[in-house]
């Protein structure tokens, strides 16, 4: 815990330290009319990206089925991450990709931030990907989808509202707020990779989508 305490002290005085002189560094990852930065990825290409993945009233609406995600077509290492998403009609599933390496159909390798309802700040490893905090049982075999769960409880908003993510990534170290508050650290090996948005579970909308180097 302690060393927890460390590096979040650590993150957050690097960023006020250097904000002023960053603040030319943040780019938009979403620019509110289109989806141009970004490339897209359907379970099966069971039905053209346009037909889950859109804009409406200036926000990313996605679909949620099929399954599947949108991802950055830059690699992205060491950042300050932010982005608001609500569930516009009830709470469901999806995911924030992170330090996407191979962009495979349908998971990417990559470390999931779940947005799940009830369990968003939990990390999911997708592909292979692994963290320094995740340990298997003794004599039990690797789960599809290894999780290292949140520290905290859910600090999510109600159906409708507008829910803040904001993440740290140095050095391959991921560090998790959700609307404020503090949820989880993982270590990865990897330190730079895609960013995505996942489509999974039922309808979810992402605004104001943007990325500050550090």
């Amino acid at each position: 815990m302690k060393e927890k305490i460390v590096l979040l002290a650590v993150i957050t005085a690097s960023f006020c330290a250097s904000n002023g002189a960053t603040a030319q560094k943040t780019e938009k990852l979403f620019n509110g009319k289109d989806l141009s930065n970004w490339n897209f990825v359907v379970a099966e290409n069971a039905v053209p990206a346009e037909e889950v993945y859109s804009i409406r009233n200036g926000v990313i609406h996605i679909k949620g089925t099929p399954l599947g995600y949108m991802y950055t077509k830059e690699k992205y290492g060491d950042y300050k991450l932010h982005i608001e998403w609500r569930w516009p009609n009830e709470a469901t599933n999806s995911g924030i990709f992170l330090l996407i390496e191979d962009p495979k159909n349908p998971f990417p390798n990559a470390i999931e931030c779940q947005l799940a309802a009830g369990n968003a700040g939990d990390f999911v490893l997708l592909g292979g990907s692994d963290l320094a905090e995740f340990q298997t049982r003794p004599g039990l075999p690797r789960p599809n989808f290894p999780s290292v769960k949140k520290t905290n409880p859910s600090s999510e908003k109600s159906v409708g509202e507008w829910n803040e993510a904001n993440i740290f990534v140095k050095n391959g170290t991921i560090t998790v707020f959700i609307n404020g508050v503090y949820q989880n650290t993982g270590t990865n090996k990897v330190k730079s990779g895609y960013i995505g948005l996942q489509s999974e579970g039922k309808a979810i909308e992402f605004r104001n989508v943007y990325l500050t180097r550090l």
